[in-house]
């Protein structure tokens, strides 16, 4: 495998991880879960927290991760993976 294509797979599991980040937030998690809900949010709030201060709040609805999530995929990932082919990586 590619440096390109370990960035690439890193940034489709960071994703995943957000995902799960925030579903697990619609609820109360309890005991084991509460500490893998901790793990998360210091691991995925740095970098949601970019959108949550720039999305403005839309009522009920924090579209901020999902805005966050779709940059990672569809802006950063492409641009970081041409770099690594374009040196050679």
């Amino acid at each position: 495998m590619s440096v390109a294509g370990l960035v690439q797979s890193l940034i489709s599991f960071y994703g995943i991880l957000v995902f799960v980040y925030v579903i697990m937030s619609w609820f109360r998690p309890t005991g084991f879960m509460y500490d893998i809900y901790r793990v998360l949010a210091q691991v995925c709030e740095p970098y949601v927290g970019i959108f949550r201060r720039i999305v403005p709040p839309m009522g009920a609805v924090d579209f901020s991760p999902w805005i966050a999530v779709l940059v990672l995929q569809y802006l950063i990932g492409p641009l970081l993976v041409t770099l690594l082919r374009t040196i050679g990586l």
